[in-house]
């Protein structure tokens, strides 16, 4: 098998979210352990598996690992996947990509460098105590921006949204895995996505971490789905003061993978539209031995 390793929401090599890409006749005949196991091995958040080099129903079969079990979605696995069809098996510039994912097709489109997927509409859940986070996330109580709610949101994969006031909380911020394991018990989600308006970089608008011990990513660097469903969050509840998002995000500072998202969102009656876009940058490619 072919693999391909990628940076996603990167704007040099060696930063955003890494990703392993795997493609070859042997790919649709491993099994779900056997990519389980190389998602382990390769150890990155997520692992993909292009099944086959034929469109089906006008898409590419994709599925996609973390080191712990299979994702039905995820952002940065389908923008990187994304660019791995177009440039290894299309071999030619194209407008649009479609992946068939758990969650359905995911259509990819190119607008210059940039890479943009549109993510499912976002469905507002649970909403969360204060006190129940800042317990979870070694935070106070004063560290949330308490105009805004603690709501679960998903556009595939449902992550706890939690508004913080300042830069400062969101880097003190520190999982305590037994008050995390309790939390998700009683939680649909399992990952959380803390953010504030505060930036390390003035250019930017958001500043983002995301935590998802239970799928064996403890810290995340820059992470497409959780940014989807907080797009649709700042749309929601007019975080910005209207109903429209057009925002640079910033992620992984904290652990040295400093990445950018863009995201869009507008709310139009009760739905709301969200697009999640960055570059790709190639970083090795290779063959995997059987």
């Amino acid at each position: 098998m072919d693999f391909y390793i990628v940076d996603v929401f990167a704007e040099t090599k060696y930063a955003g979210n890494q990703l392993a890409v795997f493609y070859g006749a042997e790919v649709a005949h491993l099994s779900d352990d056997e990519m389980l196991q190389i998602a382990r091995e390769m150890n990155y958040s997520e692992t993909t598996f292009i099944l086959s080099p034929e469109q089906r129903d006008g898409g590419y079969d994709v599925r996609i690992f973390t080191p712990a079990k299979e994702l039905p979605f995820a952002g940065h696995p389908t923008l990187g996947t994304a660019y791995i069809i177009q440039r290894e098996i299309i071999k030619n510039s194209v407008e649009r990509v479609v992946l068939n994912l758990g969650v359905g097709q995911i259509p990819v489109s190119w607008k210059g460098e940039v890479l943009w997927m549109r993510q499912n509409l976002p469905i507002f859940g649970q909403i969360h105590q204060i006190q129940t986070l800042t317990e979870v996330l070694n935070l106070e109580v004063n560290d949330i921006d308490r105009r805004f709610l603690i709501q679960e949101v998903s556009t595939g994969i449902p992550f706890v949204i939690v508004p913080l006031k300042s830069l400062a909380a969101l880097k003190k911020a520190k999982v305590n895995l037994d008050k995390y394991y309790q939390f998700i018990q009683i939680a649909k989600a399992t990952e959380i996505l803390i953010f504030c308006s505060e930036t390390y970089n003035s250019i930017n608008d958001v500043s983002v971490r995301m935590f998802a011990p239970y799928l064996g990513i403890v810290e995340d660097p820059a992470t497409g789905s959780a940014n989807g469903c907080l797009a649709g969050y700042l749309a929601e509840y007019n975080y910005f003061s209207e109903p429209k998002v057009d925002v640079r995000v910033e992620q992984g500072y904290e652990i040295n993978r400093p990445s950018l998202l863009f995201l869009k969102a507008e709310k139009k009656a009760e739905e709301i539209e969200v697009f999640v876009g960055g570059n790709v940058v190639m970083i090795a490619k290779g063959t995997f031995v059987s």
